[in-house]
């Protein structure tokens, strides 16, 4: 995995997204990790990420489990699926 700053990754970003897909590139920050270019390979990968990353939905999992954690779920068992 290549590391660079981010004045590098600024300035060639269109070589460092090329780079991503063969490898992955952090950006560090005074020699640290700060960020990481890589590949997404579908427009499944694309919207993945977007889901796993936004604060609604994550509100909305989160409310749900304190639900089911709360006793006012539905078992699976009693899914009417017909």
């Amino acid at each position: 995995m290549k590391s660079i700053a981010p004045s590098e990754a600024k300035d060639q970003l269109s070589k460092y997204l090329r780079e991503a897909g063969k490898e992955g590139v952090v950006i560090t920050r005074h020699g640290e990790p700060a960020g990481r270019l890589s590949e997404l390979d579908s427009e499944d990968d694309w919207f993945d990420y977007r889901l796993e990353n936004d604060p609604r939905f994550l509100r909305r999992i989160e409310t749900a489990r304190a639900s089911l954690r709360a006793g006012r779920g539905v078992p699976l068992e009693e899914v009417d699926v017909s």
